[in-house]
């Protein structure tokens, strides 16, 4: 069974910083893409972050992102990381994780098939 389930969300100060984790069971993340997207109240859910299958490794960030946020896997953990720095209040939103059964990179959210509970993450001082 596909399972996904994030961590490490919570309530930050701008400029700060927080580790968001997507633990997956049921399979082998590091065959499939993984993916990180956001809701914000009111707004659609957007692509943030991807990561490739460990055998291309590419990633791909939203422009919003790009600079600030660094995704990451451990193959040993089944476990995909997304690094946030320099946080701003509009990174507030709910993110979620998700699996691509094509192993390529994408931003598309149309392309994930299974998908994790979500974690809210709160910018504010």
């Amino acid at each position: 069974q596909v399972q996904l389930v994030e961590s490490g969300g919570g309530l930050v100060q701008p400029g700060g910083s927080l580790r968001l984790s997507c633990a997956a069971s049921g399979f082998r993340s590091d065959y499939y893409a993984i993916g990180w997207f956001r809701q914000a109240p009111g707004k659609e859910r957007e692509g943030v972050s991807s990561i490739s299958s460990s055998r291309d490794g590419s990633t791909a960030y939203a422009d919003s992102v790009k600079g600030r946020f660094t995704i990451s896997r451990d193959s040993a953990k089944n476990t995909v990381y997304l690094q946030m720095n320099s946080l701003k209040p509009e990174d507030t939103a709910v993110y979620y994780c998700a699996m691509d059964v094509f192993p390529r990179a994408t931003l598309t959210i149309d392309e994930y098939d299974y998908w994790g509970q979500g974690t809210q993450v709160t910018v504010s001082s």
